[in-house]
């Protein structure tokens, strides 16, 4: 999990011009529905290779070292058929969260007519986004991988090359929780895979030399350890996030602002999308569709921007405020 810094560029966003809504270009027209999502990133691009490169890895070991050789063919094939569905199944989450827009907001979208347009009464506010020119609606963040501010969003994960945010969280999840399957899988193979060899002559127990087995099995019992526990703990993290209805930037930014949340099984509802099925397990099938952001989603209170304990804020956090986000206020 790779996380913004909250102030990264803040020289930036102290120049006027970046902070006035008539500066801001107009937003591009809305592509095609379905238009796939790819973030030109070296170093995520590097990692989802890597990520790649590791699963076929894991593959190649499990059928050419170990399944294949054995002469127990019920055992082959029930492992075969299981490791390869899980692996399967990982690598299409991998794609569907890497390809998925994760709820970006509309680009370019702070403009003098959009804000006017908005009709804000005594006591509301925008916010917007110096970096993308973007009016933030509730929960947004901006990432500065993506250059795009995201609804809902967690964190920037590297090894999908993209946010985890409202519209892939779901993708993200299936993609740590089977990588953590198969993971255990291979290391229960590896294991029972080894007490066989010393009960028998260890070339007669796979098709390569004993050393050259002894490196391989060790080398993915060492990736299998290792990505059970990282994804295991990243799995349990996200799952505890959607249940308590608050991301992971929300848990350490944590301003003591009052937000009314939606019930655990209402929030898991919406991100794997509707009741409970087999589809919640389907990287194929989406979480619920979002709904459009409407005008008042775009608005928020004045009073929302107060401690909770109504005590007077200190310099050092109204400055914060004035770094992170521009608030346009009507004067009616």
């Amino acid at each position: 999990m790779m996380l913004i810094p909250t102030h990264h560029f803040r020289d930036i966003e102290r120049k006027p011009e970046y902070l006035q809504p008539e500066k801001c270009v107009p937003p591009p027209h809305p592509g095609p529905v379905g238009t796939m999502w790819f973030i030109r990133d070296g170093c995520g691009i590097a990692c989802a290779i890597v990520t790649w490169f590791l699963v076929l890895y894991a593959e190649f070991v499990v059928l050419f070292v170990m399944l294949i050789p054995s002469r127990d063919y019920v055992y082959s094939i029930v492992n075969g058929v299981v490791f390869n569905l899980l692996a399967f199944l990982a690598l299409a989450s991998h794609c569907r969260a890497m390809l998925t827009d994760p709820g970006a907001v509309p680009k370019g979208n702070a403009t003098k007519e959009f804000i006017e347009s908005l009709q804000l009464k005594p006591g509301q506010v925008v916010y917007k986004c110096p970096k993308c020119c973007s009016i933030k609606p509730d929960r947004a963040h901006h990432c500065s991988v993506c250059k795009r501010c995201i609804r809902k969003m967690d964190h920037h994960c590297p090894w999908v090359n993209n946010c985890v945010g409202e519209n892939n969280q779901k993708y993200f999840v299936l993609f740590t929780m089977y990588i953590a399957l198969i993971s255990l899988h291979a290391l229960i193979m590896v294991g029972f895979h080894f007490l066989h060899c010393f009960e028998e002559d260890w070339t007669k127990c796979s098709s390569f030399s004993p050393p050259t087995t002894v490196i391989l099995l060790i080398l993915l019992c060492f990736e299998g350890l290792l990505f059970l526990i990282f994804t295991s703990v990243m799995f349990g993290t996200q799952v505890h996030s959607i249940c308590t209805d608050e991301t992971g930037i929300e848990r350490l930014k944590r301003k003591h602002q009052p937000r009314e949340r939606r019930g655990s099984w209402k929030s898991v509802k919406e991100t794997f999308g509707g009741d409970l099925s087999p589809s919640w397990l389907n990287p194929f099938s989406g979480p619920c569709d979002p709904k459009p952001l409407r005008d008042r989603d775009w608005v928020r209170q004045a009073a929302s921007l107060s401690d909770t304990d109504n005590t007077e804020t200190t310099e050092e956090q109204s400055e914060e405020r004035k770094d992170e986000d521009s608030v346009e206020v009507t004067d009616e």
